[in-house]
C-alpha cells in the first residue's frame, strides 16, 4: 500500500522525474548496495530501528531510584532522561557523519534513514519514560480507577469476558486490546495491564507516525514535516486517540495520491491499494472514530478534485469501491452503531474550553485548566496572536505553492473541514444544550496547522532544488571553460546534501528533545488542578493486596485514591 517512500507525491503526474528531470534526490533517497536493500527491505529495517529505540528509554527509567512525588526529583529524573535521550541521538547523528567519512559515503543513505527512524523513535520514548518515572512505585495507571480510565478498564474487563460494554459508541479496538493484553500477560487485570499500554502505546507514537509519514516523504523529511509537528498532540494518558489523529492525516492524503494515480495503473494494484487502504482506515475507525467526522467534508472534496475523470474513471470508481468494500469488512458493524446509536448519545457536559472563543484552538486546556488568567491570552492582531497569523498565512502559501500536489491541498481541505464542522456544531450549543466534543477539534486544527507550516518549507526547498538541479548543466559548462563555481557542488551556492542532512538531524535531535521533556512534565504527578493530578491519583490508591503503593502521600491511601481532583473540574 505504499504510495512513495521518496517525497514522489510531490511531483506533478505527467511529467518527468528524477534528475534528468531537473530533480534533485530527496538527502536520503538513493544509495549503492541494493538486493536486501530493497524498499520494502529499508522501510522494514527503519521499522525495526525506531521500535527498538521507542523502548530503549522506558527500560532504563524503571531503574531510576527517586520519589515521582517530589517536585526536585522529577526534575532529575526529566534531566536524566534528557541526557540519555541526547547521548544516544548524537551517536546516531555520528554514524551518519561516520558513514559520510567512510568508502567515499557509500553507506550516508542508509545511516541518515536509520538515524531519522531513530531518533522518532527515542522522541516518543522520551515520553513514555516520562510516565514511568510518573508511575514508579505504583501499579496502577493514570488516574487508576477515576474518570475514563475507570470506565475504559472496566469495559476492557467486561468484552474481554464476552459481555457488551458500558457505551456501545465507544471505540471497540482499544477495549479489547486491553481486555486480551490484560488476559495474557496479568491474570485478567485490565487495571494493572491498563498502565503497561498507557506507557507501551505512547511509545510506539513515534516510530507509528513517521512510518505513516514515509509512505510520502523521505526520511529526514517525514522526521522534520511530519513527527515534529504530531509532537504537541502525544498523550500518556489515552495514547489511542491521538495516535489515530497523526496517522489519518498522512493515510488519507496518501490515498488520494493513490487515487490520482490509478487512471495510468494495472486494474490489481489498484484494487489491492484500494483494499489496503479501506483496511487500514478500517482499523484506525475502530480505534477513535471522532477524527472522521471532522476530517470527512475535506477528503471527499480531494477526492473529488483529484479523481482521474480523464486518465481512467473506471479505475478510480474500482479503487474507491475495493477501499470502501474493505473498510465495510473491517469497521461496517461499528460504522452501523454509531449511526444508529450515535443518534441518541448526547454528550451535556459543558467544560472550561465549552466557554472559550470558538474561533481559539491553538490550546486545549481540557476539563482540568489549572489557574487560567486572560483566556484565550492576548493576541498582537485584533486579538489574534502571531502563532494563528502564521498558521493562516501558511495555509494560503501551501495551497499557492502546492495547488496541483495532493499532499498540500488534501491537509488543507481537512483543516477548513474541520474549522467548518467545529463552528457548525458550536452554533447549534445554545439551542440543543450539548457539546458532541467539538472542541477536540482543536487537535486536528493544530495539527493540520502546523503540517501547513513545515509544507512551505518543504515545497519551498523542492523548487529551490529544482532550481539548482536546473543550474548545475550551465556550472559544470562554466567550470569547463575555466570559470570557478561558489559554494557546494555544482557552483549552486549551497554546501553539499550530507551537510544539510547531518544538520537537520542535530536541530531536530534537540527540538524534539525540549518538546519531549516538556511534554513529559505535563503528567509529573501533583495536585495544581491540571492532568498532573491524574498520575498523582494513582499513588493514591491502595493496591489489590491491601497495602498502599511505595511512594503514597504520608503513606496513606484509600479504596479510590485522592478524589480532590473532583473540585478542579470545570
Amino acid at each position: 500500500m505504499t504510495v512513495s517512500t521518496e517525497g514522489s507525491a510531490d511531483v506533478r503526474p505527467g511529467t518527468p522525474s528524477g534528475p534528468a528531470a531537473g530533480h534533485t534526490p530527496a538527502p536520503t533517497d538513493t544509495g549503492p548496495g541494493r538486493g536486501l536493500r530493497t524498499r520494502g527491505g529499508l522501510l522494514l529495517l527503519e521499522a525495526a530501528v525506531a521500535f527498538g529505540a521507542a523502548l530503549v528509554l522506558p527500560v532504563l527509567a524503571r531503574s531510576f531510584k527517586l520519589d515521582p512525588l517530589n517536585r526536585i526529583a522529577q526534575v532529575s529524573g526529566l534531566a536524566g532522561l534528557q541526557l540519555r535521550f541526547a547521548l544516544l541521538g548524537l551517536l546516531l547523528v555520528a554514524a551518519v557523519v561516520l558513514a559520510m567519512r567512510l568508502r567515499h559515503g557509500r553507506h550516508f543513505d542508509l545511516a541518515a534513514r536509520l538515524a531519522s527512524a531513530g531518533i522518532a523513535g527515542l522522541a516518543s520514548g522520551f515520553v513514555a519514560a516520562g510516565a514511568v518515572i510518573a508511575l514508579l512505585g505504583t501499579p496502577w495507571p493514570m488516574f487508576g480507577l477515576n474518570g475514563d480510565s475507570g470506565r475504559i478498564v472496566e469495559w476492557a474487563h467486561a468484552v474481554a469476558n464476552g459481555r457488551p460494554s458500558g457505551s456501545p459508541v465507544y471505540p471497540p479496538l482499544p477495549l479489547y486490546t486491553l481486555g486480551y493484553y490484560a488476559e495474557w500477560f496479568h491474570g485478567g487485570n485490565t487495571a494493572y495491564a491498563f498502565k503497561d499500554l498507557q506507557i507501551l502505546g505512547t511509545a510506539a507514537f513515534g516510530p507509528l507516525v513517521y512510518l505513516a509519514w514515509r509512505t510520502l516523504l523521505s526520511p529526514v523529511r517525514a522526521l522534520a514535516f511530519g513527527v515534529v509537528p504530531a509532537f504537541a498532540l502525544i498523550d500518556s494518558y489515552k495514547p489511542y486517540s491521538q495516535t489515530v489523529l497523526v496517522l489519518l492525516v498522512p493515510v488519507l492524503v496518501a490515498m488520494v495520491v493513490s487515487l490520482r494515480r490509478t487512471g495510468t495503473e494495472r486494474w490489481r494494484p489498484v484494487l489491492l491499494k484500494g483494499a489496503g487502504f479501506g483496511t487500514v482506515l478500517g482499523v484506525l475507525f475502530l480505534a477513535y472514530s471522532g477524527w472522521f467526522l471532522w476530517s470527512a467534508a475535506g477528503v471527499l472534496f480531494a477526492a473529488l478534485l483529484y479523481f482521474p475523470w480523464r486518465t481512467g474513471p473506471a479505475k478510480g470508481a474500482a479503487f474507491m469501491a475495493a477501499s470502501l468494500g474493505a473498510f465495510l469488512l473491517v469497521a461496517g458493524r461499528y460504522l452501523m452503531v454509531m449511526l444508529i446509536e450515535g443518534q441518541t448519545t448526547k454528550d451535556y457536559n459543558f467544560r472550561f474550553d465549552n466557554f472559550t472563543d470558538p474561533a481559539y484552538y491553538l490550546m486545549w486546556r481540557t476539563d482540568m485548566p489549572g489557574k487560567v488568567g486572560d483566556w484565550p491570552p492576548p493576541g498582537e492582531f485584533g486579538g489574534v496572536g502571531l502563532f494563528a497569523l502564521v498558521t493562516f498565512v501558511c495555509l494560503g502559501a501551501a495551497i499557492w505553492l502546492g495547488l496541483r500536489k495532493p499532499l498540500a491541498v488534501t491537509i488543507a481541505a481537512m483543516f477548513i473541514s474541520a474549522w467548518v464542522m467545529r463552528m457548525y456544531i458550536a452554533s447549534h450549543m445554545y439551542e440543543t444544550q450539548t457539546v458532541q466534543l467539538y472542541t477536540r477539534t482543536n487537535n486536528q486544527l493544530l495539527y493540520c496547522g502546523l503540517i501547513l507550516c513545515a509544507l512551505v518549507a518543504h515545497l519551498v526547498s523542492l523548487r529551490l532544488a529544482d532550481r539548482r538541479s536546473a543550474a548545475a548543466p550551465l556550472s559544470a559548462a562554466a567550470g569547463a571553460a575555466g570559470g570557478t563555481g561558489s559554494g557546494g557542488p555544482a557552483g549552486s551556492g549551497f554546501p553539499g546534501r550530507e551537510g544539510a542532512v547531518i544538520g537537520t538531524l542535530c536541530a531536530l535531535l534537540l527540538l524534539l528533545g525540549t518538546v519531549s521533556s516538556s511534554m513529559s512534565d505535563r503528567y509529573m504527578p501533583a495536585q495544581d488542578g491540571t492532568y498532573r493530578i491524574l498520575p498523582w491519583v494513582s499513588h493514591t490508591i491502595r493496591m489489590q493486596d491491601g497495602t498502599c503503593p511505595k511512594f503514597a502521600p504520608e503513606g496513606q491511601c484509600s479504596k479510590d485514591g485522592d478524589q480532590g481532583w473532583l473540585s478542579y473540574i470545570r
